[in-house]
């Protein structure tokens, strides 16, 4: 494993406006950062093909045919760029590992180049003109290599004067090469799993119900209250859908006990499902719509199942954006809801509406000692909103925040909110094939958080992302960041809970 220069990370942390030059370029300094291809069974059992296809260049270029006329959207993004350069610094992983190829306007350049060469009247006639370029063998393994470091943070989109939109184009691509017989092991194993069994671990019914009623056991032994943790209660009035994550593993955990908790105070009749324990969404990643409705309809299904007149997602990024943006389209018009509560909600608006309305409390200085900054995850900071007022996305976890601890500091206005850095492991990237180019798209962020560890000695970073707190605890210790604990913002709600 390649570790970075740790010392040049807490040096560079001091001057972190200084993102906005341009690195010198490494050209390849990303080929070796290859993710292992979906094995044929599981390839099968989505029902793509198990290995490369013979005919896959007419295959290929079909099916890119067949989403320029699906996603309109796409084909807009191939017309439009004008290359001005504005992405161009943009990118975590053009920071981190300096490939021109992760410049964003590059990496869309791999497809625009064929759109231009199959789709376009110039690209046809005079190709050398238009940077139109044949698909051949060498450019798909570079779709492949590169659409697979891209985690779809969509930040350069934010500085983009047209609006580009580089996390549909790697969709695109990546669905591409899903369907000549190159799908990513990692995101398609975990999509026949949620699909099989209903979860992205595998976690049978039995098993849920046993971390349940163990952590049950466990906060009655912390508090001395009986706080449930209830699975398929029909007649609930509100179903939780949560990342897996949250049942087995820290930091998430610890987050899960604090939903329950403040669920448990403000007197609220809910309860998991075992059909649809899982709220992250992996379709989104790999760009096929179908599988992404497939996994959205079982939280529809499982909600009238239990007659819930609720839905709240737990802290997960993408979850949050395919329920905000998409789980109408995807599903349907969610008439069985109740009127006041027509969509599906996040958990942090649940609370912040608890705290305003008065029905909870909570006391700072219940986490005596904690100093926290905020890492604004990226499909909920660009990807979603929050609540009933604008930008709510980012102002209410704050407010929770600042009610929840005695020390809240914010990391530098261009590496937060809408301008946030992604954590360097999202979009499918999280798997250990991947380590080195999680480590090194995880600098920008790594070096925001030194300044304030430096400046103002933060003890905890806070995401309401499970993908972002796997990633961010595992490679911090790769910038020599050791000492700064990573965990979920209902865990130190759940602290902060005034419990009775």
């Amino acid at each position: 494993m390649n570790t970075p220069d740790v010392q040049g990370v807490a040096d560079q942390a001091q001057v972190v406006g200084r993102y906005k030059v341009i690195p010198l370029i490494q050209e390849g300094a990303g080929e070796s950062f290859n993710t292992a291809v979906a094995e044929s069974d599981v390839q099968e059992s989505l029902g793509l093909p198990g290995t490369l296809v013979d005919d896959w260049h007419d295959k290929a270029i079909a099916r890119l045919g067949q989403l320029l006329k699906e996603r309109r959207g796409l084909r807009v993004f191939m017309d439009t760029c004008t290359k001005c350069g504005a992405c161009t610094d943009k990118c975590h992983y053009f920071l981190g590992t300096h490939d021109p190829n992760n410049m964003p306007v590059a990496r869309q350049d791999l497809i625009r180049s064929v759109y231009r060469r199959y789709f376009t009247w110039a690209g046809r006639w005079f190709p050398w003109l238009v940077g139109a370029r044949k698909l051949d063998k060498n450019l798909l393994q570079q779709w492949y290599t590169y659409f697979h470091q891209c985690s779809e943070c969509r930040r350069c989109t934010v500085f983009c004067p047209k609006g580009i939109d580089t996390s549909e184009v790697t969709m695109a691509g990546r669905e591409v090469l899903a369907s000549v017989g190159l799908g990513q092991q990692y995101s398609q194993e975990i999509i026949t799993k949620v699909k099989s069994v209903g979860n992205n671990l595998g976690m049978k019914p039995r098993a849920l119900a046993d971390v349940l009623e163990n952590l049950e056991e466990d906060i009655l032994d912390e508090t001395g209250i009986p706080v449930r943790l209830p699975l398929d209660e029909e007649g609930a009035d509100m179903l939780v859908v949560t990342p897996s994550a949250d049942f087995f593993a820290e930091p998430h955990v610890d987050g899960l006990i604090g939903y329950a908790k403040v669920l448990h105070q403000a007197g609220i009749h809910w309860t998991f499902s075992s059909e649809a324990s899982e709220a992250a969404n992996f379709g989104l990643f790999t760009g096929q719509h179908d599988h992404m409705r497939e996994i959205a309809l079982r939280i529809r299904h499982a909600a009238m199942g239990l007659g819930v007149n609720r839905i709240v997602i737990g802290e997960c990024g993408h979850a949050w954006r395919v329920a905000y943006s998409f789980l109408d389209s995807l599903v349907g018009p969610m008439q069985f809801l109740s009127k006041e509560h027509p969509r599906a909600e996040h958990i942090c608006e649940v609370t912040h509406q608890l705290l305003q309305q008065g029905i909870i409390q909570l006391d700072p200085t219940r986490n005596e000692g904690v100093i926290v900054t905020y890492h604004d995850s990226c499909n909920v900071a660009r990807g979603s909103g929050m609540g009933n007022v604008a930008n709510g996305q980012l102002t209410i976890p704050r407010e929770l925040l600042k009610a929840s601890v005695p020390g809240f500091v914010e990391m530098s206005k261009d590496t937060v909110g809408q301008t946030t850095f992604c954590c360097g492991g999202g979009g499918g990237l999280l798997t250990d094939d991947l380590m080195d180019i999680r480590i090194k798209g995880s600098l920008p962020r790594a070096q925001a958080l030194q300044a304030v560890v430096n400046s103002d000695q933060v003890t905890h970073l806070v995401a309401i992302c499970a993908i972002c707190k796997t990633q961010l605890s595992s490679v911090l210790p790769h910038h020599n960041l050791v000492d700064v604990r990573v965990t979920s913002l209902h865990h130190l709600v759940g602290d902060a809970l005034v419990l009775t």
